[in-house]
């Protein structure tokens, strides 16, 4: 059993290793977009892979993190590539 939770967890990595030169070389912006959303879901996969390994479920509070993290970082970077800044300020008062 933990020969298939390292291999999952060097598959991911693997994984996160091809979304990271994506993210970096995407020949657009949306796929930039949607290889940094991916990340963020191996990233909160990873971590839950090793809160099995490890036995412990500390780890969880994290993943939530995780998960918030990049749910935000995701829309603040299609909102940025929308509509080029990511906080509107309205001058009319």
């Amino acid at each position: 059993m933990t020969y298939f939770l390292w291999a999952s967890v060097l598959i991911i990595v693997l994984s996160m290793i091809a979304l990271l030169y994506r993210l970096v070389k995407g020949p657009n912006p949306s796929d930039r977009v949607v290889a940094l959303d991916a990340i963020g879901v191996a990233l909160i996969s990873l971590v839950g892979l090793l809160s099995i390994v490890v036995e412990t479920s500390f780890f969880l509070e994290i993943i939530l993190l995780l998960a918030i993290l990049s749910f935000i970082g995701t829309i603040a970077f299609s909102k940025f590539i929308e509509k080029g800044d990511i906080i509107t300020r309205d001058n009319s008062r």
